[in-house]
């Protein structure tokens, strides 16, 4: 058995609720940007994603006219920075909502760092930044896909293992539906399938096996 839920009866709010609680966890892009008078804003965005590999371009989506959005239209840049477990309360009371005059990243007590290529700053206490010009933005319904593409990519080589971001070290955090957030915990290993390896029939037990052969 099963519960309906339509877009039309529901309504915008309660279906917001409903995707939000299904489409988890959710990657936080912690978006900062600078607006025309010079002010930094810092906003935790958890509609995020990679948009494309070549060239490098990353997107979140700001529901409704928010600071982040309209200050990367103004300044054409913006930084993404990684939120780990021991920011979460950070990136919680960045959520705040703050005047526009006023800066979350002092608010909080978090210490700027300087960007390579654009003029927005870094957040120091992040192990991971990407620098983005803007791309384009999209505008659907109350929304917008901001899409931004990756000038610079500058990662603390504290998080690296081999010359690579180490998922355990960057202990990312996410969001689910309401006020839940959750943490990494176990970390799957599950070797991708080939063709050549298919059994010919499938469970669980034989594509594993086939994969680690």
């Amino acid at each position: 058995m099963r519960t309906d839920f339509d877009p039309s009866t529901v309504g915008a709010g309660g279906f917001y609720k409903l995707l939000t609680s299904v489409i988890v966890p959710r990657p936080i892009a912690w978006v900062v940007t600078r607006s025309a008078d010079g002010v930094d804003n810092l906003a935790p965005h958890s509609f995020f994603t990679v948009a494309c590999t070549d060239p490098p371009i990353v997107q979140f989506t700001s529901i409704g006219e928010k600071d982040s959005l309209r200050n990367a239209e103004a300044t054409g840049e913006f930084t993404v920075c990684l939120t780990p477990e021991p920011l979460l309360e950070h990136v919680n009371a960045t959520a705040t909502d703050f005047p526009p005059g006023e800066s979350e990243i002092d608010a909080t007590g978090l210490t700027r760092e300087p960007s390579l290529r654009v003029v927005t700053p870094r957040i120091a206490e992040s192990p991971v930044a990407l620098e983005c010009r803007l791309e384009q933005v999209v505008r659907l319904g109350n929304s917008a896909i901001v899409l931004g593409r990756v000038l610079h990519a500058a990662v603390d080589d504290a998080v690296l293992v081999d010359g690579r971001p180490d998922v355990r070290r960057l202990a990312p955090i996410a969001r689910l539906g309401g006020n839940e957030w959750s943490t990494l915990g176990e970390v799957l290993a599950t070797p991708r399938i080939r063709y050549a390896d298919w059994p010919g029939h499938f469970s669980g037990e034989s594509a594993a096996a086939s994969s680690s052969t």
